[in-house]
């Protein structure tokens, strides 16, 4: 059964990606790569050199961003264990009055 790779998995390190620029910019925008892959393949049929073009420049922009930008939530202070266990009691009685 095959996982899918940690979200601080270097994109241009990963085998099922090209560069990771959809991916890169489907996370930092909040929605599904898939539909920026589809808008990369559609015009490739009338003008591949342009699509290219564009592509790899956003590749080298991503890769900018993330060499100056790195990864933000790395930097965010883990919560203390007492906010933690809190918030996993309130997840508990949450679940018993859904039942």
């Amino acid at each position: 059964m095959q996982t899918a790779p940690a979200p601080t998995t270097n994109l241009v390190m990963r085998n099922d990606t090209i560069l990771g620029v959809c991916e890169a910019i489907g996370q930092d925008f909040g929605f599904n790569p898939n539909w920026l892959r589809i808008a990369f393949c559609a015009p490739v049929y009338w003008n591949p050199g342009l699509v290219l073009a564009v592509y790899l420049g956003l590749g080298v922009l991503v890769a900018a961003t993330r060499f100056a930008f790195p990864d933000r939530h790395a930097e965010l202070p883990k919560a203390a264990p007492a906010a933690q266990a809190a918030a996993s009691e309130m997840a508990e009685e949450r679940e018993l009055i859904a039942a």
